[in-house]
């Protein structure tokens, strides 16, 4: 054992929750840092302690559990310790007449879904990571996918949490203290904080009801400027798509289980997806007004095959896990723009790949104005990092912003994966300093290099 779990870490979780071997070490690594041990704490308390200890002996703690998103962020300044919420699994309260559920942050969000469908709800959540993504990872993230459209993002069901810190306290937000004195929400904050503040130990959600049946359809659109009239008029009827998404060659085939280089970007045309969901009186009223909406803007639609749609759908949320596997040096960038400029910036980046030789896959969800864009060149080398510098600026140059969510970490080292600042930096910064005065928490890993 190493010297790490000496320092009591062992004694807090046991011998067998804390291990030091190296193909353990090695599946919690990021960015080429191995921590020296990891623990997996039984309980909220243990967690507590383990962070306290932590924070004691100087250590850096990194949270997290089935690594969905340990490739976001930037290189960490030091990674000492793992620590796994993979035994913090369990509902501990659920409320199907309130729609409501308080659950661990360890459970992964397809079994989450499996016991909430007997009383016929679920959470609408399609985050990267897809059904392996847990609670704790999909909030601390503030991870969604095209569901958002419809149901918006994990930020907008949290009631409330339970948060360890690195002092060894839980501190609860959500109902009557849903707000500090500054006036404002704490669940709301640490909410896509990436586990920097302080290790959500317990989340309370609101949940929604099943719909009766859901239905997709896709459009084959020449060019951009089609698709930007049909999502238009799409968004101006009376429809209300569950999830629309705009996709570039390389991602409409890789979205019918294709590679992506079997088709290559603005040559190989575009398409449109859209699930609509509700009896099968509305989903037919959906088709007929889909189909005249689709005409005036020159295309057609054709209906998805229940399978078809069910797996398209599952590739678009974890494409960039997936692509991975195709690309080792796969740039995977999320961007943020208002709605009017997300079709123009999908030709930006197909153009960009183009133009360097590399493929691309494109999936914009056009009707919120983020474009989640895998550029998947042959070979690395750090010219790309000034494709990555130039298209942020195009971004900002919008009113947008670009986030890069994987890229191989040699990249890390000469472009800022975040980018700017955001408005929360500063209540962050001061949470950060109240909270864990240290820098036990992630290191480094998130904006501003908190």
């Amino acid at each position: 054992m190493s010297h790490v779990s000496l320092h009591g870490l062992s004694v807090i979780v046991s011998e067998d929750n804390c291990l030091t071997d190296a193909a353990t070490l090695t599946a919690f690594s990021v960015d080429g840092l191995v921590p020296q041990c990891a623990v997996f704490p039984r309980s909220e308390d243990e967690v507590a302690r383990v962070l306290k200890r932590a924070a004691e002996c100087g250590l850096a703690v990194i949270p997290c559990r089935n690594a969905t998103k340990l490739g976001v962020g930037g290189i960490p300044r030091r990674y000492d310790v793992a620590l796994s919420l993979k035994n913090l699994s369990e509902i501990r309260r659920f409320e199907p007449a309130d729609l409501t559920v308080s659950a661990g942050p360890g459970i992964e969000l397809a079994d989450f879904q499996r016991l909430l469908q007997p009383d016929r709800l679920w959470l609408p959540l399609d985050p990267p990571g897809a059904g392996r993504a847990t609670l704790g990872g999909i909030v601390a993230a503030n991870a969604s996918g095209p569901l958002r459209l419809k149901y918006g993002a994990p930020r907008d069901f949290v009631l409330g949490m339970r948060v360890a810190t690195p002092d060894g306290r839980i501190i609860k937000t959500g109902g009557q203290v849903v707000k500090n004195v500054a006036g404002y929400d704490l669940s709301r904050l640490l909410t896509g904080s990436y586990g920097t503040l302080g290790v959500i130990v317990e989340i309370s959600l609101k949940l929604f009801p099943l719909s009766a049946a859901r239905a997709s359809w896709k459009a084959r659109v020449p060019d951009l400027n089609v698709a930007h009239e049909l999502r238009r008029r799409i968004l101006q009827s009376p429809l209300g798509p569950s999830r629309m998404v705009l996709l570039d060659g390389g991602a409409a085939a890789f979205a019918r289980g294709n590679a992506p280089e079997s088709s290559d970007g603005v040559e190989g045309g575009f398409e449109i997806w859209m699930e609509f969901s509700g009896s099968d009186r509305v989903l037919a009223r959906c088709a007929q007004t889909l189909g005249e909406l689709a005409q005036a803007a020159g295309v057609a639609t054709e209906a998805l095959a229940e399978g078809i749609a069910s797996a398209g759908w599952d590739r678009i949320a974890d494409a960039s896990f997936l692509l991975s596997e195709h690309c080792e040096n796969l740039i995977a960038v999320r961007v943020t723009l208002p709605i009017a400029s997300s079709e123009g910036f999908v030709e930006l980046v197909t153009g960009e790949a183009k133009k360097h030789g590399m493929r691309s896959a494109c999936f914009c969800q056009n009707g919120v104005g983020i474009v989640r864009a895998c550029l998947m060149p042959k070979d690395f080398d750090l010219g790309l990092a000034t494709v990555i510098t130039r298209l942020r600026a195009q971004a900002a140059e919008r009113g947008g912003a670009l986030v890069i969510e994987r890229c191989p970490s040699e990249m890390k080292k000469h472009v800022d994966v975040w980018g700017s600042v955001g408005s929360d930096f500063t209540l962050m910064h001061k949470l950060k300093e109240l909270w864990d005065p240290k820098g036990t928490l992630s290191p480094g890993r998130f904006v501003g290099g908190l």
